[in-house]
């Protein structure tokens, strides 16, 4: 089943666009909040297509989504009752139920690995406000796990360059399916360790 493929083309054309720098930053926001898709599908692409203006893109991504990021915590602060339908019809709650008391143990750096990683930063967000998490350490926490990964991401990609890209189209596939694959794993792990 070809899914990364197509989207990994559709970004290309997005990237391409005169807009892009405002969908770059909408989908940052979005995945944050709600969007299941990792905005790395489109930052990729972007840092290709215009190497010079990558760090651009990654600090476009990291205010994008630690934007989000507030959304989603001052949702999970004020208005858990109203998200929660919402978490479990995603099937986000049992995670979201083990994020939450992982939050007393570890506070900052769960966020700070939330944000690097490929697991579902989303469901940290609301996480970090209905556990009461301070403000300053959730912006803290999620500047570095995001820039960290944004800056990254499209260095690696930017530094590269255009040789990269036919590797990148010829294996998108195979590595959308790892990181989803480990993303399922690690919340197995999560599951299992509680």
């Amino acid at each position: 089943m070809k899914l990364f493929g197509p989207l990994y083309d559709r970004c290309i054309v997005w990237a391409r666009h005169r807009h892009a720098p405002a969908y770059l930053f909408g989908t940052s926001v979005a995945e944050s909040i709600f969007f299941p898709v990792p905005v790395d599908v489109m930052l990729a692409p972007m840092a290709l297509a215009q190497p010079r203006r990558w760090w651009r893109l990654a600090l476009l991504c990291t205010m994008g989504s630690v934007l989000g990021g507030l959304v989603g915590y001052l949702l999970g602060h004020y208005a858990l009752e109203a998200v929660m339908p919402w978490l479990q019809k995603a099937g986000y709650e049992d995670t979201f139920q083990q994020i939450h008391g992982l939050f007393a143990r570890y506070g900052f750096w769960i966020v700070v690995v939330a944000g690097f990683t490929p697991i579902p930063y989303k469901v940290f967000t609301i996480a970090s406000g209905a556990a009461g998490m301070g403000l300053l350490p959730f912006v803290l926490g999620s500047l570095v796990g995001r820039a960290g990964r944004f800056f990254m991401v499209a260095g690696l990609v930017a530094f590269m360059g255009p040789k990269f890209e036919p590797v990148l189209r010829r294996y998108i596939e195979t590595i959308g399916w790892v990181v989803g694959v480990a993303v399922l794993l690690a919340l197995a792990w999560l599951q299992w360790r509680h």
